[in-house]
Order: C-alpha cells, then sequence, then structure tokens
C-alpha cells in the first residue's frame, strides 16, 4: 500500500522520524525510485542543488522526479535570500514536499559560493534565508548543520545559530552531530574525523523542546535508530543507506508500525523493470540506475556475481535488460 498522495502527488502527513540523507552524485532521482521501493514512510531529500544551477542551468532537469518518490525534499545549496525564495517557489510549484538548506558541506568549492557549513558563521544572513524562503512558500523549509565549524565551536555559538534560525520560522533541524574543519580537511575526513558528539545534539533538544531535532551522523542499524528516537523526534541515516540499501525494507514496519511484510530484495530489483525500460527508451543508460541497486549483492552465494553484472559486465552488453533479468534471477528467494 503506498502513503496517500494530494493531487501533487506529495504524500501526507510529512514524517521526519526516518530520514535518508542528501548525497552528492548518490541520491539522485533513480537511487531515489529505487529506495522509495523498499519503504513507503522514509523521508528521501535529494542532493544538494544550488540556487545558480537553478536558475541559470536546467531547472526542469534538476527538479524532476517521480510521484512515486514522495515523501521528498529538496535540498537547497545558497546564502542569497532572493535567489534562495526564487529557487523555492519553483520547488513548490515542481510538487516537492520540503526545502532544506544546506549549512552543512565543508568543501572548499561551496565554501568559495558561500554555501554549506561556513554559514554557520552566519546565523543571521540564515535566518535571513530562511524568512525569504517561508515568506515565498506555504511548504516547510528546514535547516541541515553542523554543531559547529572551526573557530565557531562552542555550545554557545551553536545554541545562539538555533536560536536566531528558530526566530526567523524554521521549526526543524536536522543537526549532524560533528562539528566541520574548513580548513585542512577533506569533505570525506569530514565524515569520519571530528568525534561524534549526540550529547551536544540532545542539550539542543533540551534547550529548544518545541522544535523538531532529527539526529544525523554516524547511525547504522535500525536498534540504534530505536535508541536516538527515545531522545530526538527522528533520525537521518546517510552512507549506511546507500551501501546497505536493504536496511529500508524493515523501517516501515520497525519504526512506523506498519503491517505490511518487509519486501524481499528480489521483489525490489523486479519492481525497477518497468522504471528501467522507460528510461532505456528515452535514451538512457542502464547503469545510471543500476549503479544505485548495487548494495544489495551482500552476504549470499553468487553476491559477488550479481554485482559484478550490474557494475562491469553492463558496459559491454549487447541487450542490457536481459542482463539485469539475469542479475534479477540471482536474487531469488532473498
Amino acid at each position: 500500500m503506498k502513503p496517500s498522495a494530494n493531487t501533487a502527488g506529495q504524500a501526507a502527513p510529512l514524517s521526519r522520524r526516518f530520514c535518508v540523507a542528501p548525497m552528492l552524485d548518490w541520491t539522485d532521482r533513480h537511487c531515489r525510485f529505487f529506495l522509495r521501493q523498499l519503504s513507503y514512510h522514509a523521508l528521501l531529500y535529494t542532493e544538494m542543488v544550488t540556487t545558480g544551477a537553478l536558475l541559470h542551468g536546467d531547472a526542469r532537469r534538476f527538479l524532476r522526479h517521480e510521484r512515486m518518490e514522495h515523501p521528498l525534499a529538496l535540498q537547497l545549496g545558497g546564502s542569497v535570500p532572493g535567489e534562495l525564495a526564487a529557487c523555492a517557489r519553483l520547488a513548490e510549484e515542481a510538487g516537492y514536499d520540503e526545502i532544506n538548506l544546506n549549512v552543512g558541506c565543508p568543501s572548499d568549492r561551496v565554501q568559495n559560493n558561500l554555501i554549506g557549513a561556513c554559514l554557520m558563521g552566519d546565523p543571521a544572513r540564515v535566518a535571513d534565508c530562511v524568512k525569504a524562503m517561508r515568506d515565498a512558500v506555504t511548504i516547510p523549509v528546514t535547516v541541515k548543520h553542523r554543531i559547529g565549524i572551526d573557530g565557531r565551536d562552542s555550545y554557545g555559538e551553536l545554541r545562539d545559530f538555533v536560536g536566531q534560525v528558530c526566530e526567523a520560522g524554521c521549526r526543524s533541524f536536522i543537526v549532524h552531530a560533528r562539528i566541520a574543519i574548513l580548513a585542512g580537511l577533506s569533505p570525506k575526513e569530514n565524515r569520519e574525523i571530528p568525534p561524534l558528539r549526540y550529547e551536544i545534539v540532545a542539550q539542543l533538544k533540551q534547550d529548544f523542546p518545541d522544535l523538531e531535532i532529527v539526529l544525523n551522523g554516524g547511525i547504522k542499524t535500525l536498534e540504534e535508530c530505536r535508541l536516538h528516537l527515545r531522545s530526538f523526534d527522528g533520525v537521518m541515516i546517510g552512507r549506511e543507506a546507500y551501501h546497505n540499501p536493504y536496511l529500508l525494507a524493515q523501517v516501515d514496519r520497525e519504526l512506523f508500525d506498519s503491517p505490511l511484510p518487509a519486501l524481499s530484495r528480489h521483489e525490489a530489483l523486479k519492481r525497477l523493470r518497468p522504471y528501467i525500460q522507460q528510461y532505456l527508451n528515452e535514451g538512457g543508460a542502464l547503469h545510471h540506475i543500476t549503479r544505485h541497486v548495487l548494495g544489495l549483492g551482500q552476504g549470499f552465494p553468487g553476491a559477488r556475481r550479481f554485482r559484478q553484472l550490474l557494475s562491469v559486465d553492463i558496459h559491454k552488453a549487447d541487450d542490457p535488460l536481459a542482463l539485469f533479468d539475469r542479475a534479477v534471477t540471482l536474487l531469488e528467494g532473498r
């Protein structure tokens, strides 16, 4: 059974109890369509899309998604209130359920454009951006941020940041429980080296009990999710959801009390076939989709062959759909 949807294709009500993080180069529309086969309730996020890409590029391509992907949030990267407001309007018109502002990405490239974690050093600007977007749309506007950045990593500064953005009308904060080191660490190192400090995020929830606080960072199992949901309003999982996507098959039953049985790996892959056929008919390449399903192939005899078919052999197949069907058979009974 699919979640109820309005005429715009939006699922309601919107819940942030379990979210899949926005991940550059990974959570594209094909990935999201696949993950939605496994969980109807998880809130999915797009890759970060910059305001420049939407306002000066192919907005239709960046905003394109399937109705099946809902509930779905668009993550925006930007720091100019008027530009973010214009992009938020485009997103609402396209049917997205939420707009999320990226205040957590630590890469040099986004820093140079005043995007991402560096904005934690300018809470007034973030507040202005949030207000401009909230004034422009009726859907929720949320913020994803770190617990601090180098040079601004005290709890008092974090509390001030959340307080100022809250006053602009933001009610939901997704908090990555690490600081971001903007000088000296790569984005990958920033996901691993700064220590996780869940207690800092818990203190935020205590100090702002009326705000929705979603915990992000280092969460890998549903058991951990259940533990964190005792303290937080929601959890967000990133790379584990991508590398081990079958984790999502248990989310609806375990975290949303769904009576429906978990979908098998085999059935999840079978359900992709019509979507793949349509994409191939449009001139697309099969590996654009199948690169996202490789995580299904682990822990059983034939798993290595499954991954090889869809990651190596696929590039030299005369009949890619027939190769896909061969991969599906390897998941029978799983």
